[in-house]
């Protein structure tokens, strides 16, 4: 195996192009094939981006053993099936969040990933900031005393023809944006015992907005609310009885330098003061925003790939977020509470 481990691009979602410039100057990882429906914009995206080869059918790119690892980028409803023709055709998987629309699905992909003997992962990239994970590190400590709250927003205003915004494609807010802000509130705060939903839906459509509230381990709430008809926004608060965590731009870290800790004041009732944090950012890393979260999130399964370790999340995460989603969906479908694990 070389130094770096060899990707394969399986492509038609905008996050494609984010792996493809975050990964440019990796030390791990090297994307060096795509493949697309149609050969001639798999060509186009092969020069755009600097790339060898360029397929115009997946099972080609899957059949180069040259490519070690694939990137399943394509329309949320094929993210399983494409996962798993790329397990079993040798390849380690990182699949584009959700990673399958049913925890049945999720727990397929790995089914077949440990069958194949491969890696696989899905791709929610906030998990792997160095923000993320000193804040994880300092709610461990105590550091602002025991955990009793989490909120988590992702919204935005996407337009009418946005392929996310299109059920039949695995579209909508929940599998969208939720992705972010459910991840989040499970790293945080565990598997969640009983959820409550409410969603929007347009036309018989996909779930456009769509909000929910959690009850976690240890008497723990949480609320998280995620749109696509709504104006941008991204927040993401970590409370407990004596301070606070407010992570700014939590899902991308564009120009993420510091962690913000707002402790009690003095009593009886004064408001908190803010201290921040340093992050620790490899200058690697600092390439810019999304690019350099993304490019965290490679790093890590590809030095997993080359010292046969297991990535950070694996299937536990992924089956749990999938059925979460599953009661959710259950829950804003019927507007009533779900209790999981029953």
């Amino acid at each position: 195996m070389s130094g770096r481990v060899r990707w394969g691009l399986l492509v038609t979602g905008a996050y494609a192009d984010v792996a493809m410039r975050a990964n440019a100057g990796s030390r791990t990882t090297e994307f060096v094939a795509v493949a697309h429906d149609d050969a001639a914009s798999a060509r186009a995206y092969a020069d755009r981006h600097g790339l060898a080869r360029a397929y115009g059918t997946y099972e080609e790119l899957l059949a180069d053993d040259e490519v070690e690892a694939v990137f399943v980028a394509v329309d949320p409803v094929g993210h399983a099936p494409a996962a798993i023709r790329a397990l079993r055709a040798g390849k380690h998987v990182v699949v584009e969040k959700p990673l399958a629309l049913t925890a049945k699905d999720a727990d397929e992909v790995f089914r077949v990933a440990e069958e194949a003997g491969r890696l696989c992962m899905e791709g929610i990239f906030f998990r792997h900031h160095p923000r993320t994970l000193l804040a994880k590190r300092l709610l461990d400590e105590g550091v602002i005393g025991e955990l009793r709250y989490l909120y988590a927003a992702c919204t935005a205003n996407l337009p009418p023809d946005y392929f996310r915004r299109h059920r039949e494609l695995g579209g909508g807010g929940l599998f969208d944006l939720g992705a972010f802000t459910l991840s989040a509130i499970r790293f945080f705060g565990g598997s969640p015992e009983r959820v409550y939903a409410e969603e929007v839906r347009r036309d018989g459509g996909a779930d456009l907005n769509f909000s929910a509230q959690l009850r976690l381990p240890g008497d723990v709430l949480a609320q998280f609310e995620v749109g696509q008809e709504v104006c941008r926004g991204d927040a993401l608060h970590v409370v407990g009885t004596t301070g606070r965590f407010v992570l700014d731009d939590p899902w991308f870290s564009r120009d993420v330098t510091h962690l913000e800790l707002q402790r009690q004041g003095p009593p009886p009732h004064a408001d908190p003061v803010s201290e921040y944090l340093p992050v620790d950012l490899e200058g690697a890393y600092r390439c810019g925003g999304t690019y350099a979260v993304s490019r965290m999130q490679f790093d890590d399964v590809s030095r997993a790939v080359l010292d046969g370790t297991e990535p950070p999340f694996g299937r536990a995460d992924a089956v749990e977020q999938a059925a979460v989603m599953d009661a959710l969906l259950e829950s804003g479908a019927h507007a009533r509470a779900v209790t999981l694990g029953r």
